[in-house]
This record gives C-alpha cells, sequence and structure tokens, in this order.
C-alpha cells in the first residue's frame, strides 16, 4: 500500500472519530465558507440569535484541539483557517454513515433513502445515469 493511501486512510479514521458537536460545526460551515476569518467574521455569518464572541472563541479553540481548525495573529486579532476541507469531512460522515447504519452496504443506504424520500422510478433513472456519468469524467482524468 502507497504511503499517501495510508495516510489518506488514517487521516479519514481521525476524522470519523472525532465527531463534531451542532456547534462546531456550524462554526466549520460559516469557516468552510469564508476560507479564513476572525471570530467576528465568523459571528457576523451566522443567524439570530448570534452566540457570544466568546462562545465562538472557546468553539475555535476545540476546533483547534481536534485538529479541524488553527490560527495565525494578526496584532491581537486571531485569524483562523480549517484544517480539513469541507469535501474530506463530508466523505468521513458519509462512510461512517455507510459502515455504522448500512454494514458498509452502499445499496442499502440508497435504498433505504430512495424509498425514505418516494423517489419515482424515474427519479431513481436519472440518479443512476448522472452517477454513470461523473464516474466517466472520473475515470478520464
Amino acid at each position: 500500500m502507497s504511503i499517501k493511501i495510508v495516510l489518506y486512510l488514517a487521516i479519514m479514521e481521525k476524522i470519523t472519530a472525532a465527531q463534531l458537536t451542532k456547534a462546531e460545526e456550524q462554526i466549520m460551515q460559516v469557516l468552510w465558507g469564508l476560507g479564513q476569518g476572525t471570530v467576528q467574521d465568523i459571528r457576523d455569518k451566522l443567524d439570530d440569535p448570534r452566540p457570544a464572541r466568546t462562545t465562538i472563541s472557546t468553539v475555535l479553540t476545540i476546533l483547534e484541539n481536534k485538529g479541524f481548525a488553527t490560527h495565525h495573529s494578526v496584532g491581537r486579532v486571531n485569524n483562523y483557517t480549517a484544517t480539513i476541507s469541507k469535501e474530506v469531512y463530508s466523505k468521513s460522515q458519509l462512510f461512517g454513515l455507510l459502515k455504522n447504519y448500512f454494514n458498509n452496504s452502499f445499496s442499502s443506504m440508497a435504498s433505504f433513502f430512495a424509498k425514505e424520500s418516494n423517489y419515482t422510478v424515474e427519479e431513481l433513472d436519472r440518479l443512476i445515469r448522472d452517477t454513470k456519468d461523473e464516474l466517466k469524467k472520473e475515470d478520464k482524468k
């Protein structure tokens, strides 16, 4: 197994193990959208009622301790950046869901969501067609 694959699997395992709370995920969503930002930048993007600056700062410290964010200081202001991309986090969450609730069976998961969402046969056919098109694009890369 190549070193890249080993590192990728280790990162994915760490991310899957480190579940984000609702508040942490909310801050990460804003940080991913901003790319980088201060506590005030993040606070400005949150819906009312907005949490206090100290609450956001505390959540960011927790995210740093979990390895999801980092900061650099400019004077007395900390500028935060996500260290884990939204794509990588999303993948880890989806694979965790697949593993923990559907015994690693993608077809079981897809069937569950199709039933729960009341998809029509036509919608499922379109989903299969779109998925095939995306996989073909990936093969060409």
